[in-house]
This record gives structure tokens, C-alpha cells and sequence, in this order.
């Protein structure tokens, strides 16, 4: 890992484009500027942009430089193979539409309960080891959207594993669904370097609610996503902050506080706890997670979860919340519609919520679309 040069990578999925195509013009000038502040980090997977991410890199980088001007890494979804026979000629395609011989980085994309139980019936860590000792393959890792118990189960069944890539951002980091901060002291307990997706959460770092905003504001300083992304860099273990950046000007902003990087002082750190206050003042749930309704609750629903994610849809609208409310915190028979409306989850609720009217306004926000 000693050719990492800076703590901050180019995320790929969210390119700049024209249409339903990547700015490929665009694209080489952000990449251009990356390399020449001296960072060489790129992150893709075959899914980012429908595969053209990955063609996106072999226009703009890896058909434009030498291989050692750049560290790539890439990622193995389970939406692209069935079986263990399948997933060597998948990496071989990867190599191909990337235009290089190996990966720096090679990822088991988006581990939680469900696909790590997939990943291992195929025997896909096994392959990834395997294609490290062929050496098409540097360092093999892991990205992860689930418990902190379920990382640490994952990291003790394979201590071969390298580096660890979670959801961290000060919204997060306390969050009692996406478990930021959890995670990151398993990945220092089993002394993981830690690669950071969503560090400005989409954007919703960035377009903050007017009051947050007037917080940042009043710093006199850099950006709101400068903060966002410092905060992320600045924990012990931070091996790289990613950034998906869509245009020159997003490259430039975060250059310009990442090429020599400061971990955010006193006065600002202050700053973004009255952000994450103002944030934590905006739930609609008043649910503490103290997870009394689930003892009991005959369908065995996450209910304290299940809230955490209906206040973050209703906070960010962004795609993670839909995720985790399918892959992460439900499954066949514990969705909210499954609820039976029996009540004891009511009677032993410290805050008095009115559990089974909330969960059918969950059931609406997150299943009305899935064809049930």
C-alpha cells in the first residue's frame, strides 16, 4: 500500500455526463488535476453509471498514463455472477474494460448478512485470494452496509482481508441504522485500514438545511463539503477519503484543502456538532433505540431501525435509505407491512410511540413501489 500518496481518492460513480453518456472531455480534465496535485487514487465497480465507469477509466486515465502514475481499485458484485465458476471470467472483463493487468484494490462489494452468505456458498473470497497470489490482484478488501457485529463476523472468519470500506460521515457516525461509528472501531479492533464512501453523504453535506448552513457559514472558511470530508479524514486508521465528484470545479474545491491536509480544529469541530445537532433535531421519530419493542414483537421486526431509516429518507431523500431498509434491516416476513398489529411493542415503548401507526407510514414511504 506504500504508493498511496494523499488520504483522498476519486470516487467514479458519479462522473460528470452528457446525456446518458460520461463527459469523457470533462472527465480528463478532472483526472488530469487529481494526478497533478499529486494524489493517484481511483475507486469504480461495474455497476457505477451501468459499466460505464469503468470504460470511463480506461478513456480518461489508464490509456493516458503509466500503470504506476495510479492506484486502481475495483469491486465484485453479486449482481454479476450465480456461481463460483462465474466470477473469474467477470473479473477477467473488469481488467478488460478498465484497460489494465491488474486491480491495486478488489473489493467484495457491498457485504452485509444476505451477501456475505452468498459470497461465501461460491467460495468468492477464496477466488479474490486467489487471484492475489496470481498477481491480478494487490490487496483484497471489503465494502460493508450492516452491523458492526456482522463486520466483525466477516473479519474473523477472514483475517486475510485488507482494508475495510464503510459509510463514515458526521451524520452517520452515530446513527443507530448505519452504525458508522461501530463500524470503524471494529475495523481499528481488527486494525483495518479504513477506506471511507459517503463522506459528504451523497451531497447532503453539501445542501445543508438553512440553519446547518449558517453554521458552516459563520467559520469564514472553506466549503461545507470540506468540512464533511476533513471530519471523515481526520480519525486514526483513514487510509483514504473518497469523494464522487461530478465536475472540474467539485476537483478543485477539494484539492485545495486535501493537498495539504489538516484535521479540522477546535472552533470547527464545534461547528459540525452543532450541525449534527441541528440534523438530530429534524427526526420525525423520537425513537431512542433502546430496542424494548423488539423483544417482543412476534414477527421479530427491527422496529428502532426501521425509524432510524424512515427519518434519514425523510432528511436526505437519497438512495441509501431504500437500500438499507431492503438489504440491511428487513428481510422475507420482518418488513413493516408484516407488522400484525398486536401492540406489544406499544406497551413497552419508554417514549409512548404509536409504533403500529408509524410502521404502516413506513410500509408506504418504502414498499408502495416494489410490486407488493
Amino acid at each position: 500500500m506504500d504508493k498511496i500518496k494523499k488520504n483522498f481518492g476519486f470516487g467514479c460513480m458519479r462522473l460528470p455526463m452528457k446525456g446518458d453518456q460520461v463527459d469523457t472531455e470533462e472527465t480528463c480534465r478532472m483526472v488530469d488535476a487529481f494526478l497533478d496535485a499529486g494524489f493517484n487514487y481511483f475507486d469504480t465497480a461495474h455497476g457505477y453509471l451501468d459499466g460505464k465507469s469503468e470504460l470511463a477509466l480506461k478513456d480518461c486515465l489508464t490509456s493516458r498514463y503509466p500503470r504506476d502514475r495510479y492506484i486502481l481499485t475495483n469491486k465484485l458484485t453479486n449482481f454479476y455472477f450465480k456461481k463460483e465458476e462465474e466470477i473469474r471470467p467477470f473479473f477477467e472483463s473488469q481488467l478488460e474494460a478498465c484497460g489494465v493487468d491488474y486491480f491495486d484494490f478488489y473489493l467484495m462489494h457491498a457485504q452485509n448478512e444476505e451477501i456475505f452468505k452468498f459470497f461465501k456458498s461460491c467460495h468468492a473470497y477464496e477466488t479474490a485470494f486467489e487471484l492475489k497470489k496470481e498477481g491480478k490482484i494487490r490487496h483484497v478488501g471489503i465494502s460493508f452496509h450492516d452491523r458492526a457485529e456482522i463486520l466483525e463476523q466477516i473479519l474473523t472468519e477472514y483475517p486475510e482481508i485488507e482494508v475495510v470500506q464503510i459509510q463514515f460521515n458526521y451524520v452517520d457516525y452515530d446513527d443507530p441504522a448505519v452504525q458508522s461509528r461501530k463500524c470503524y472501531e471494529i475495523c481499528r479492533k481488527f486494525n483495518k485500514p479504513v477506506l471511507v464512501m459517503e463522506p459528504v453523504k451523497g451531497g447532503n453535506l453539501v445542501n445543508l438545511p438553512e440553519e446547518a448552513k449558517k453554521v458552516i457559514e459563520d467559520l469564514h472558511g472553506g466549503s461545507p463539503a470540506s468540512y464533511a470530508i476533513r471530519f471523515a479524514a481526520g480519525f486514526p486508521g483513514m487510509m483514504m477519503v473518497l469523494s464522487g465528484m461530478s465536475s472540474l470545479a467539485q476537483m478543485q474545491d477539494n484539492i485545495s484543502f486535501m493537498k495539504d491536509f489538516k484535521p479540522l480544529d477546535e472552533t470547527e469541530m464545534e461547528a459540525v456538532k452543532k450541525v449534527q445537532a441541528i440534523f438530530r433535531s429534524m427526526n420525525l421519530i423520537p425513537c431512542t433505540a433502546c430496542r424494548y419493542c423488539t423483544a417482543g414483537c412476534p414477527k421479530k421486526i427491527s422496529i428502532p431501525d426501521l425509524f432510524a431509516i424512515m427519518n434519514t429518507k425523510q432528511l436526505y431523500h437519497d438512495w441509501n435509505a431504500d437500500y438499507y431498509y431492503n438489504a440491511v434491516h428487513t428481510a422475507p416476513g420482518r418488513k413493516a407491512s408484516d407488522c400484525i398489529k398486536c401492540g406489544k411493542c406499544e406497551k413497552a415503548c419508554p417514549q409512548h410511540l404509536q409504533i403500529r401507526k408509524l410502521l404502516e407510514e413506513v410500509a408506504k414511504e418504502f414498499e408502495n413501489n416494489q410490486g407488493e
